[in-house]
């Protein structure tokens, strides 16, 4: 048996049934139908290439589970991170629906990279506020098509996730406050100097761009419903954030398996459990403070208003993952475990592998949870080595050991 040292605190969902339907409302967001032009698009784009599913079964066995797949993000277009789906589909977009408004016909992907509306393109400036990867794929989208790009960073952005979106000629304004107040002084800047809001978050007023952000996303679940090859994960252990990839996993897995859709469990640190409280009030939450946390593409404390959207009555369960689980599992997964795979985790990464371990070593959790050694769990590592001093840090002490 695997021993690890963590807490997970758990909220069952209690809206979430195997008979709801998904409604009209939400395929509005996220469905197999609007994923179609988004998965043309982007597995059109130059070094386009599937990321691996791998299968963990040595680790799967001493959790006791029947499986473990593990969908491997961190090769994805060399940015490292299933962001470089998202905010560089919703650069295009916009850039086609600009172009589209001035010359009345719609430009092809292909139209733009060929640099047919070089002119025009070079004069249309979008932006946003990030995290790290989300930011870094829409300065790498905006590069690639042609556009400019500034990007807002929170106080505990590092230094390198900075850098490495201002390799793609990205400018990046750092700000003293956290998460939400970027996102807030993106927008209010944008509105007064005309930039195009490129987000993964949405609220009122802001509701189109996020849902071409997750309609990126669906590149990569589809993908991973190929390479399962007919199975139907029992669970998926997700990362939380502000709800977006959650709820584009649960709603596209809902539409597309209807009531033999995996059980949702949504993963969140806990100084940063949006999206547990929100689900426990009902309602969306705030969560206030300095959401400090190793896995910095989840400190977040505002729930994305399409996101929750499909997760309040999507997501079956909510829980949070103590920070002492982060580079432990980091580290597992670097040295790969017996004789699984050896794989790049970066920090945001690991959420719902260190969950779904904690959750093994803990009867009642397992019981609450509903896992068993049938259990056939679905994990993505949405992130490699992003932050590389920060994984060096959290990692490479393993190779002298």
């Amino acid at each position: 048996m695997i021993q690890f040292k963590g807490a997970l605190t758990h909220f069952a969902n209690p809206l979430s049934h195997r008979d709801n339907a998904y409604s009209n409302d939400q395929k509005s967001v996220i469905s197999v139908a609007k994923s179609r032009e988004a998965i043309k698009s982007i597995t059109s784009w130059p070094s386009y290439a599937p990321t691996n599913l791998h299968h963990l079964d040595d680790l799967a066995k001493d959790c006791g589970f029947g499986e473990i797949w593990y969908k491997d993000e961190a090769t994805r277009f060399g940015l490292k991170s299933f962001k470089a789906l998202g905010g560089a589909y919703a650069v295009a977009r916009q850039l086609q629906d600009i172009i589209e408004a001035k010359t009345g016909a719609e430009p092809t992907i292909t139209d733009i990279l060929n640099g047919t509306y070089k002119d025009a393109i070079s004069e249309i400036v979008v932006t946003c506020a990030t995290d790290g990867n989300h930011g870094r794929s829409v300065a790498w989208g905006a590069q690639m098509f042609g556009c400019r790009c500034v990007i807002y960073i929170h106080r505990d952005v590092s230094e390198g996730r900075k850098q490495a979106m201002e390799a793609f000629g990205a400018e990046v304004i750092r700000i003293a406050g956290n998460y939400d107040e970027s996102v807030r002084l993106a927008d209010s800047e944008a509105k007064a100097k005309g930039r195009i809001i490129v987000s993964d978050t949405s609220y009122e007023g802001y509701m189109d761009v996020p849902k071409d952000v997750a309609l990126g996303y669906t590149v990569m679940l589809s993908e991973t419903v190929d390479q399962l090859g007919g199975d139907i994960p029992t669970h998926v252990f997700i990362q939380g954030g502000v709800g977006g990839l959650a709820s584009a996993v649960t709603g596209y897995f809902w539409d597309l398996w209807g009531e033999k859709r995996p059980r949702i469990v949504v993963v969140e640190p806990e100084q940063a459990n949006c999206l547990q409280k929100s689900a426990q009030a009902g309602h969306p939450v705030t969560v206030e403070g300095d959401l400090d946390t190793l896995m910095a593409g989840l400190a977040c404390g505002e729930v994305s208003l399409l996101g929750w959207q499909i997760l309040s009555n999507g997501a079956d369960d909510f829980v949070t993952m103590s920070e002492n689980m982060v580079a432990p599992v980091m580290q597992l997964l670097a040295r790969g475990y017996k004789s699984d795979a050896k794989i790049e985790a970066g920090e945001s990464a690991v959420a719902g592998l260190g969950a779904a371990i904690l959750a093994s070593q803990d009867r009642e959790m397992t019981a609450k949870l509903g896992l068993n050694d049938q259990s056939r769990i679905l994990v993505i590592g949405t992130e490699g080595a992003t932050d590389p001093e920060m994984y060096e840090r959290l990692v490479g002490q393993i190779w002298q050991n």
